[in-house]
């Protein structure tokens, strides 16, 4: 098996904190998520993670108008500039300071940073400016005299408008005019939000914190600056003195005739003329026409509102704000006509953008990291999406890997379309942390257990919650699982040392088994469809077997070297996989009790030092412990993870690390790094142990709670640590899925990047396989392809085989040839159109060698076919519901103009007849007449 896994998406997390920005298309929103950016393709529907990563959360970002470059800054100061189309880093700076905002230029030219008080302008590299040195500084503006917030850019690149804190707007010219330096606009009484220029003119309106809103017209268009070579010359005072009347040459003076000084009287009367013209009427002046507090209109228990975003669309002249009590406002400038009003949430609005056509409105919420897209025409949600408001305690992969459910600390269960990376339903039945959730076998429901004391079982097709188990009395459920057949749940008590066992079709409670002299910590059913057997791990340093179908509380006990953690059984259920609290793995074979191989994995987990830590990382790397086990879906590796930010592969046979990840090197969670940094050691302590205090709104001073580490949103906690919570191999075993602190990570294998052969031979050659092809040869083609394993090549080679010939192919080739043909197949279905084509390969495949497939050693390839064909059935299903009414509307359009056709048909007919008719009687008239 290959160990190729890279991160691919990032689910559970939509946004944290930082600026969102909508794609030149409109159809695409970015949105910082932690220290890496999440794009989401609101058209397609499907959101993607850009494999980069920061030191740090980001949150500045702009992209540049071309929808190549995107500029993102984090909370350090640290710039990257990412190209959007290889998806990867191209270049670095350090501000060395919080950047507060970040913005191109409409001609693409330029770029502008708000850092401290000053303003910095570089050049952007690209076919624009001519520049492919990144972050070249040509201007530096320090006229502010606090914190810069905001920036922006007039229509010609010429004007850059900055607020900041100190309740006023600078205006900057890029070049030197005559006619303009540096304007400055007050009359605000708070600190700037934003500012916005007018299109197609330098009319501007700004924004502050309480609400205020001025409205600016400016005297000048862009057509009338007046570049600083081309301006009139000044004019110099002379200074008198006797000196200068000794000074002069006698020789060359000479007296004027009176012509030549009536002429050059004139000519200063008309240059003098021009010049107070050009003076008085092209000079920049800006002039307030209206002022407008928004701030009133929004009160919300008797508490002041707080103007915490703006945006706004110049094309459709629409004002977006948002405010710190979840509420916001579109106004019409100039005017500032009220338009629409909406309260999304009791939490702040983070931040606010507009797509192109200023349609769209996308909301960001850090507090409960919720993002929304609001389409304000028609009011209506074009995207809503939150990940869990806590951390994210447990997850489950569906049998065919289509689908991911999750568990959190706020009482929430959600699931999740691997595919798309959205969440598509969410449960609020817990009224308390979900500590454990597992799917069923057949895929139809997912089962959740809570410290509320309920087990609850939820519809996956219904989306509804339709059964709650119980228990006698209440019990804080630790942990949940069901059998293969889907018919027993059986969870675990934290708090009573004991195992319930419901029936899931009556709800009722079947038995009771005791004999845990401590806390039941996890619990898993055997995988194979005829077994009945629970294997469960506690505290009290034992592993028990129990068959409570058949035996009830009869059990088999192997003693442990320390507390259990976590228990899993391997896929062909002849083994399971315990975690215990001295960081070791043992395998223990279930029939005879007997230990088949142990993994020392304490060294490999490593462990950072956190901030307030009083002990070396060494030091506490004693007490750390992999807390999550998963098989790999053919048995052969075992995933672990626990407290630290390293999940790791081992080979289960030989007890072997084969691979560790790092799943984050984001510095603004804690305990990341090995060493504290020496900069935070003083002669009395460290200083991250002093307590720091936030004031809030009204005086208020926030203070922490003694102890307080999880499950506290507030300000009081400051860097979470990173901590990997739960994880699940894919059963198709193409990824895997790992709960943690930074949301749900998704890391899969990248089979197109990765050349990995197979009985590979000298003569095998990409061109000899076309060769093949050609002489249709294709049997030979298709083997040499495959043991070139190049997907490509593979497709390509599959794409030229006639549809007559596939079943003679099949029927030739080896057992595993076969298997490995499975895989394939599986992920063309996936990706190709040619749906037909790849089903009649799908079928001859499985109907001539079917028998001899072995199903539990090529249960990742049928579950990958599975997988794809079902996608495949969703998709042409919503197609055909979505024309379905389509075809009835245009038969029966086909109806009524048929039935038209008749009767014109009929009418004409009629008319014909008639004609015919009198055309007889006259005849015979005639005839009559000759007789």
């Amino acid at each position: 098996m290959k160990f190729a896994y890279k991160f691919s998406n990032l689910l559970g997390t939509v946004y944290r904190k930082g600026d969102l920005i909508f794609t030149p298309d409109g159809n695409s929103v970015i949105s910082t998520v932690g220290n890496r950016i999440s794009i989401f393709d609101l058209k397609n529907n499907k959101s993607t993670t850009l494999p980069v990563e920061s030191r740090f959360n980001y949150n500045a970002l702009d992209l540049s108008p071309n929808g190549c470059t995107l500029i993102a800054i984090n909370e350090e100061g640290d710039a990257h500039m990412i190209s959007l189309i290889s998806q990867t880093i191209i270049h670095k700076y350090r501000f060395k300071r919080k950047v507060r905002a970040v913005k191109f230029s409409p001609d693409s030219k330029h770029f502008a940073v708000c850092k401290e008080n000053n303003v910095f302008v570089f050049k952007a590299p690209g076919p624009f400016s001519g520049q492919y040195n990144a972050f070249i500084m040509e201007r530096v503006y320090h006229g502010a005299y606090d914190e810069t917030t905001c920036l922006d850019w007039s229509t010609d690149s010429r004007i850059l408008a900055v607020g900041s804190k100190d309740m006023a707007t600078k205006l900057y010219p890029l070049d030197k005019w005559a006619n303009f330096r540096i304007y400055s606009l007050g009359n605000h009484t708070d600190g700037i939000v934003g500012c916005f220029f007018e299109e197609g003119n330098y009319d501007i309106t700004t924004v502050s914190r309480n609400g205020q809103t001025c409205v600016w017209e400016c005297t000048i268009d862009p057509k009338d600056l007046v570049p600083i070579d081309k301006a009139p010359p000044r004019k110099k005072k002379k200074i008198s003195s006797d000196s200068e009347e000794d000074d002069v040459d006698v020789t060359k003076s000479r007296e004027r005739t009176e012509e030549e000084i009536t002429a050059a009287l004139n000519e200063v009367s008309v240059n003098e003329e021009a010049g107070n013209k050009t003076n008085e009427v092209n000079k920049l002046f800006y002039k307030r026409i209206a002022r407008h507090y928004l701030g009133d209109e929004v009160r919300k228990d008797n508490r002041q509102a707080v103007l915490t975003a703006a945006a706004y669309h110049r094309k459709t002249r629409i004002l977006v704000t948002g405010y710190s009590t979840g509420a916001f406002f579109i106004h019409e400038l100039p005017e500032v006509n009220l338009i629409h009003s909406l309260s999304i949430s009791d939490q702040k609005v983070s931040s606010i953008s507009l797509n192109c056509t200023g349609d769209w409105i996308a909301l960001g919420c850090s507090g409960l990291g919720q993002l929304l897209v609001w389409e304000w025409q028609s009011e209506t949600y074009v995207m809503k999406q939150q990940g869990h408001s806590n951390n994210m305690s447990c997850v489950s992969y569906s049998t065919d890997g289509q689908l991911l459910a999750t568990g959190g600390e706020d009482g929430k269960v959600k699931l999740w379309n691997v595919h798309s990376g959205f969440c598509f339903v969410t449960f609020n039945e817990h009224s308390n942390s979900v500590t454990a959730i597992t799917f069923s076998g057949n895929k139809k429901f997912v089962v959740s257990a809570s410290l509320d004391g309920t087990v609850r079982a939820y519809d996956v097709l219904r989306y509804r919650n339709f059964r709650t188990f119980t228990s006698t009395r209440p019990v804080q459920f630790s942990c949940v699982a069901v059998d293969s057949s889907g018919e027993f749940v059986a969870a675990g008590g934290q708090d009573i040392f004991e195992i319930y066992l419901w029936s899931v079709k009556t709800g009722r409670l079947l038995e009771i088994l005791a004999g845990h002299e401590g806390p039941v910590s996890s619990l898993a059913f055997s995988p194979i469809m005829t077994s009945t057997v629970l294997a469960s791990v506690s505290w009290d340093k034992t592993l028990r077997v129990w068959d409570a179908i058949e035996k009830g509380s009869a059990h088999e006990t192997i003693e442990l070297t320390a507390d259990g953690i976590c228990v899993v059984f391997k896929p062909d259920g002849q083994d399971v996989a315990v975690a215990t609290l001295d960081g070791q793995i043992s395998i223990f074979n279930v029939k005879t009790s007997l230990q088949v191989s142990s993994i020392e994995g304490r060294n490999d987990l490593g462990s950072g030092r956190s901030d307030t830590d009083l002990i070396t990382a060494k030091k506490s790397l004693q007490a750390k412990s992999f807390t999550s086990l998963c098989y790999s879906a053919d048995g052969e590796c075992l995933l672990a993870g626990g407290q630290s930010k390293n999940v790791c592969i081992y080979n289960v046979k030989e007890s072997l690390l084969l691979r560790r990840f790092e799943i984050t090197q984001n510095r603004s969670l804690d305990a990341v790094d090995d060493f504290i940094n020496r900069r935070k050691l003083t002669e009395f302590g460290n200083v991250a142990l002093i307590e720091e205090r936030e004031e809030r709104e009204g005086g208020n001073v926030s203070i922490r709670l003694p102890g307080v580490r999880k499950g506290d949103m507030a300000s009081r906690v400051f860097k979470p640590e990173v901590r990997v919570f739960s994880l699940q191999f894919s059963p198709t075993g193409q990824q895997w899925a790992a709960a943690t602190t930074e949301g749900l990570l998704i890391y899969s294998l990248n089979s197109d990047l990765v050349f990995d052969p197979w009985d590979l031979q000298i003569g095998i050659t990409p061109a000899a396989v076309r060769e093949a092809v050609e002489e249709q040869d294709f049997a030979n083609a298709l083997i040499m392809s495959m043991k070139l394993n190049e997907a490509k090549l593979i497709q390509e080679v599959i794409e030229s085989i006639p549809t007559k010939d596939i079943e003679l192919i099949i029927a030739g080739l080896g057992t595993q040839y076969v298997q490995r043909l499975l895989i394939i197949i599986a992920s063309c279905l996936d990706s190709s159109r040619h749906l037909e084509y790849y089903l009649c390969w799908a079928q001859h495949i499985l109907t001539m060698h079917g028998p001899k497939i072995n199903a539990q050693k090529n249960m990742p390839a049928l579950l990958a076919l599975e997988k794809s064909l079902v996608r495949k059935y969703d998709q042409i299903s919503k197609i055909c519901d979505y024309n379905k009414y389509t075809l009835q509307y245009i038969s029966s359009l086909g109806d009524v103009f048929s039935k038209k056709l008749k009767l014109e048909k009929m009418d004409v007919e009629s008319e014909d007849d008639e004609e015919a008719g009198g055309s007889d009687v006259s005849d015979e008239s005639n005839d009559v007449e000759l007789d």
